[in-house]
């Protein structure tokens, strides 16, 4: 930075100045100091020590009110979301959502899904995997001819199979085969996911070493943190050297990732082509089908079983809390986008309606202070946010200056969009200006909603940048969609 030595000489001053008093300042208050404690040595023991402690209680108090007020609010409810899972915390938080009239079926489903399972008394394990790794063949082949039960999800194609099955000790399963994942799409992903959350045990199955992909589902299934298993499928196309190879590089990648899970070898089974000589000296091929090998799987499932019960039923009871939860959440980020954009038509609605009626000077400029005012208050109890008049005046000021340099830009968009417009020149002067503001509102309202939705806090910063990305979103169809209401609204008044 180039400075003309004037101006240094006016830098150098002024900060010699600043010094000065800051050193008088000093000496002032540490010549009180010494005068007031020259005064309290004289004085008895208990005076000076209650004159210190009411001193640091009333610094004390001062220093936590300035906290008070400086500090970011928080959300009203965030003791409750917060709050750890149980089912007594979710059924009340379940009722006081459906009291707003919240849609809670698909979190119901889960508390209910969660006592048929808790009736039945089995065990849950589901087979998670990629496609066409022989997840079905396998469960085949620890239950030959077991009746399955179909339990259809989202949909004729997303479908999870349920087997009955009894481990040799007696303890009653349930497996559960679920659909393959790794799908163009992964439009199965999810379900899959789910039932695993669900389930007490997870086997995860593979047919070879393990994929970035397949690598990245493990780790997220070790994360519900409930026994979980790799079963390494189609393991007669090895020889026994080539088996414990990848066997053992299976075991090197789930120790790198930190996964805690037994690797076992199996075989569901497979066909295979064989070449049979005949008596007259022909030869013919033929599929002969090999043995199943699941004896490890059995094992280990047992072994699984065996060690501790209740453990598994706390861990399954507490991933189908959080299911339900996030079920919940997602119902009540639904609603509150339902009436976030009521909410918002509303408001610029009134906007441009008030845009039009206004005909004072300075008028408008009240009015739509006023809607301001009442669309962030509106918003900020909407989703839950306590919010001060005075916060509201200073956002609607920082906004304001945002909406100077918009409106040209505005008011041209629209009139441009607004030329072919059938009737709007039946409707009264100033329709384009009323559709500006009514489309500069609906921005702020959507930028407003989703900072809200995102931050949990009403950010400036953040609801500028969502401004700046909101207004530029269809804004010819919006600005049309306002004019064929603002139009069918002053015919509705002179009819």
């Amino acid at each position: 930075m180039n400075l003309t030595p004037r101006l240094r000489q006016l830098l150098a001053l002024g900060l010699l100045l600043v010094l000065l008093l800051a050193l008088l300042l000093s000496l002032a208050i540490t010549d009180l100091a010494l005068r007031v404690w020259q005064r309290l040595s004289a004085l008895p023991p208990w005076v000076y020590v209650t004159y210190g402690v009411l001193l640091v209680v009333f610094l004390g108090a001062g220093f936590w009110l300035l906290y008070r007020l400086l500090r970011s609010p928080r959300r009203a409810s965030a003791d409750l979301s917060d709050a750890p899972l149980d089912e007594t915390g979710l059924e009340a938080r379940l009722q006081a959502a459906e009291a707003r009239g919240i849609d809670v079926a698909a979190a119901r489903s889960e508390l209910a899904e969660l006592g048929a399972r808790r009736a039945t008394g089995h065990l849950y394990v589901a087979l998670f995997g990629e496609v066409s790794v022989g997840k079905s063949s396998l469960i085949r082949a620890l239950i030959p001819g077991a009746e399955a039960e179909v339990g259809v999800e989202a949909g004729v194609t997303r479908e999870v199979r349920h087997y009955r099955w009894q481990s040799p000790a007696g303890d009653a399963l349930v497996l559960a085969d679920v659909p393959g994942t790794g799908e163009v799409g992964g439009e199965l992903d999810e379900l899959a996911a789910e039932e695993a959350r669900r389930a007490q045990l997870v086997v995860y199955v593979t047919d070879g070493d393990l994929t970035r992909s397949q690598q990245t589902a493990l780790e997220r299934l070790a994360a519900l943190r409930k026994p979980l298993l790799l079963a390494l499928n189609k393991s007669d196309r090895y020889g026994a050297a080539e088996l414990e190879t990848v066997a053992a590089r299976l075991r090197e990648r789930l120790a790198a990732a930190g996964v805690a899970a037994p690797v076992v070898a199996v075989s569901a089974g497979a066909q295979r082509e064989v070449l049979r000589a005949l008596p007259d000296g022909g030869e013919t091929r033929e599929l002969r089908t090999a043995p199943p090998e699941v004896e490890a799987l059995r094992d280990a499932l047992q072994r699984a079983v065996d060690g501790d019960p209740q453990l598994l039923e706390r861990l399954r009871d507490g991933a189908i809390f959080a299911l339900a939860a996030e079920r919940l959440a997602v119902a009540e980020r639904d609603w509150r986008r339902q009436a976030a954009d009521r909410v918002i038509r509303s408001s610029s609605r009134k906007a441009a309606l008030a845009a039009l009626a206004t005909v004072a000077p300075g008028a408008d400029v009240l009015v739509q202070g006023y809607i301001g005012t009442a669309l962030v208050r509106e918003l900020c109890e909407l989703y839950e946010i306590p919010v001060q008049t005075i916060d509201i005046q200073q956002f609607l000021k920082s906004v304001q200056t945002r909406v100077g340099r918009v409106m040209p830009l505005v008011l041209s968009v629209v009139g441009n969009g607004l030329k072919a417009f059938p009737g709007l020149g039946t409707v009264v002067g100033g329709v384009v200006q009323a559709i500006a503001y009514g489309l500069i509102f609906d921005a702020l309202g959507r930028a407003l909603a989703r900072t809200l939705e995102t931050r949990g806090r009403l950010n400036q910063t953040a609801v500028d940048q969502a401004f700046r990305e909101v207004l530029g979103e269809d804004l010819e169809a919006r600005a049309r969609r306002l004019a064929e209401w603002l139009v069918k609204n002053q015919r509705g008044r002179g009819d």
